[in-house]
């Protein structure tokens, strides 16, 4: 700042306010705006462009890309010709598959359900919630490397800065509940994933509609209250200078969102202080749902927490909750280049149960029915072995579910080649998969549009996609 030598960070914490000092200012402005009938907040529920099926949704992100041939995608013939080389040449990314020997699977599969699914051994929890899910066997996408497509999955393309889903949805849609971000990430206590912060950045949308992390080891929220007390004379001139001083950085940068998302997301830490911390209180839960989850072991207590958590802020009205994966096999759990078969059962036992509890608790709550459950990774693997015992990325081919909001219940979509390497019937790109999500969600993919740079965005980049609601998916 011209004439302060100080960073807004820094004046916060030499004076010990923290951000729990800015209620009181909060407050004010909030009646401030509504004397005047003005918006409270710019992620305030908006109207939908038509009626929606769902009005939250939960993404289950499994980083890695599961083997689709392994969990979800039965091949018989794959069985019957493993060693044999394939008569195609199979599009390999790293060493180690030169041979285009084709493996079979170690694991067995059965139909569950009355809708006969078919789910491998690996995931024996997610197979019990057959008649509750929709399988898509037909996804393909764009790129072989795990952070171009976690973008591409994330946010409709393989290049970097861009919105992502849930920064959408937000966009489109608000929040529900002003007490609570709208957008909540849950990720590993350990770190991060691969694709990190960018799989949930607002991109060049406005920053409020940034994915907000919340622990779900500790406190939920850092900072939340203030360090130490200060007098209220003290206190009231720290508000007025940095008042000042936002106003002055807003006349100075009119075109920058950031400080605006800043301020908002000061006023909703007041609010927050009120709601948050009881809500994501697990210990209120009954033990039957603690169990349902597995928070009484230690191999799912770690996903079983986050899963517990989004239940209980979707119910709270929160828009849009990302979960990511388990880091204790690594930061791609589900990226099994050798070993397939360890890896698969290492981290299946941790995220399955966790996942199936989701769609089940959400189902017996009746909120099921008004929010989106997605679990995907970012591509599949490939039909033949890669060291021996792995297999390697392939982007032409793999498989995702959803449950619930108005996705429709014990249905299998599309199909894979005879080996499972390409998408062969009933394709569904990652655009046609925005494009059915936002639609269930109210939204129209052409008509949620964002300037930049002079051009409407949106987020299935409908200029260059032929992007399509995939209607066979709805029920």
């Amino acid at each position: 700042m011209h004439g302060h030598p100080e960073s807004r960070r820094l004046f916060l914490q030499n004076t010990g306010a923290g951000i729990g000092c800015l209620a009181l200012a909060h407050l004010s402005r909030m009646e401030r705006l509504a004397a005047e009938g003005r918006a409270v907040s710019s992620t305030g529920p908006r109207k939908t462009h038509h009626q929606p099926a769902a009005k939250a949704m939960i993404l289950l992100v499994q980083t890695g890309a599961p083997s689709q041939m392994d969990l979800f995608d039965p091949k018989p013939e794959l069985q019957k010709r493993d060693g044999q080389v394939h008569s195609q040449k199979v599009e390999a990314f790293q060493t180690g598959s030169e041979t285009n020997t084709l493996m079979a699977s170690p694991f067995r599969f059965r139909k569950h359900g009355s809708s006969g699914m078919d789910f491998s051994e690996a995931v024996p929890y997610l197979a019990s919630q057959a008649d509750d899910i929709c399988m898509v066997r037909s996804m393909y996408t764009e790129n072989n490397n795990h952070p171009q497509g976690l973008r591409m999955v994330h946010t409709g393309k393989v290049f970097a800065g861009r919105p992502s889903l849930g920064s959408w949805i937000c966009y489109g849609l608000g929040s529900e509940n002003q007490n609570l971000p709208a957008y909540a990430v849950l990720r590993s206590p350990s770190g991060y994933s691969n694709g990190g912060t960018a799989l949930w950045d607002s991109g060049w949308l406005p920053a409020a509609y940034r994915g907000t992390e919340i622990q779900s080891q500790g406190p939920p929220f850092i900072n939340l209250h203030p360090s130490r007390k200060l007098p209220a004379g003290a206190r009231r001139n720290t508000l007025d200078l940095l008042a000042k001083l936002n106003r002055e950085r807003q006349r100075l940068y009119p075109e920058d969102t950031r400080l605006e998302a800043r301020i908002e997301n000061y006023e909703l830490a007041a609010r927050m202080q009120v709601e948050a911390e009881k809500l994501l209180n697990l210990a209120e839960e009954t033990q039957e749902t603690r169990q349902l989850y597995g928070l009484d072991n230690d191999t799912t207590r770690d996903y079983g927490t986050r899963c517990l958590m989004a239940r209980r802020l979707v119910e709270a009205g929160v828009r849009f909750v990302q979960i990511l994966t388990p880091n204790t096999n690594g930061f791609m759990p589900w990226d099994q280049h050798s070993k397939l078969k360890g890896g698969i059962q290492a981290i299946a036992s941790q995220v399955d149960q966790p996942s199936a509890a989701l769609v089940m608790d959400l189902k017996r709550r009746g909120l099921l029915d008004d929010t989106v459950v997605m679990w995907s990774g970012e591509f599949g693997r490939l039909p033949i072995s890669q060291n021996k015992t792995g297999r390697d990325h392939n982007r032409h081919a793999f498989s995702l579910w959803l449950a619930g909001g108005g996705f429709r219940p014990g249905y299998m979509h599309g199909s894979t080649d005879e080996l499972g390497y390409k998408a062969a019937e009933q394709r569904v790109s990652c655009s046609d998969l925005h494009a059915t999500l936002l639609h269930q969600l109210g939204l129209d993919h052409s008509d949620l549009t964002y300037n930049h740079n002079g051009r409407q965005e949106t987020l299935t980049d409908i200029d260059v996609t032929d992007a399509q609601v995939v209607r066979d998916l709805l029920a």
